[in-house]
């Protein structure tokens, strides 16, 4: 049996493509709703975030024989837990992400972290539009909310815990984007014209998380955008396709049973 982290939309093909392939799949996701879609493709699921340490127990009490961390490219915590929970358990770690994208345009900014994004939004301002989740909303209201000539405009998943985050992090619902995407581009356009967006700060997800859709939007809208690189994380074993992990799943494993 595969142990998954599982922290993307694609992640979900890939477990179906692993069992498809004669390996059982048990994934781990931080959401019930990240559950509820994995199982109803028949994959079994764990929900709560895992230390290294669970993550081993976890794999030792389950008899697991290799890690696939099919976590989001922006879960640098999450993939550093699961390649030391692999040492520990002493089985293979095997990293899936999509392939990134170079993105040079006089409207692209490329920042290395969330604190250089919020600085130099700050010195930007206009009207912000926020498409980089609840996770660190703190960095950007620490550096934009109460800034003369400034809205900050938070769009995330439309949770319970994240309308509380804003509460308490003194984002107005007013300014609030509650939605799940995947979001076109005409709609990533609707919504820069319905609030006057002048500036957007997005991640580098790739293809599959939608930055296209988002970047088109913007240059058709003639506006800036802030990008955030991805975090660089030392993985073992790491492919851009499916093929690539279930080669290596089979090289892996076939040479530990040989």
């Amino acid at each position: 049996m595969i142990f998954m982290l599982a922290g993307t939309s694609d992640a979900r093909e890939l477990a179906i493509k692993i069992e498809e392939s004669g390996w059982k799949v048990i994934a781990t996701v931080v959401t019930e709703t990240a559950a509820k879609s994995l199982r109803e493709a028949g994959i079994s699921t764990n929900v709560g975030r895992l230390t290294a340490e669970q993550m081993a127990q976890f794999i030792k009490d389950h008899h697991l024989q290799a890690i696939v961390d099919a976590s989001h490219p922006f879960a640098e915590e999450a993939s550093k837990n699961a390649l030391a929970a692999a040492s520990i358990a002493k089985i293979p770690y095997i990293r899936y992400e999509r392939a990134s994208q170079s993105f040079t345009h006089p409207l692209v900014t490329v920042v290395q972290d969330y604190e250089e994004a919020a600085a130099l939004a700050a010195k930007k301002r206009g009207v912000i539009m926020l498409t980089t989740g609840s996770k660190t909303l703190g960095i950007f209201t620490k550096y934009l909310l109460g800034l003369e000539n400034t809205r900050v405009l938070a769009r995330m998943l439309p949770r319970v815990d994240n309308m509380e985050k804003c509460q308490a992090l003194g984002v107005a619902q007013k300014d609030i984007i509650a939605m799940q995407g995947p979001f076109s581009k005409e709609l990533n356009v609707a919504l820069i014209y319905q609030y006057n967006v002048t500036l957007m700060i997005t991640k580098e997800s790739g293809k599959v998380g939608s930055v296209d859709e988002k970047l088109e939007a913007a240059f058709e809208c003639g506006i800036e955008t802030i990008m955030i690189a991805r975090p660089k994380v030392k993985y073992e074993n790491m492919h851009s396709d499916f093929e690539g992990i279930i080669q290596e799943l089979s090289s892996k494993l076939e040479s530990e049973e040989e």
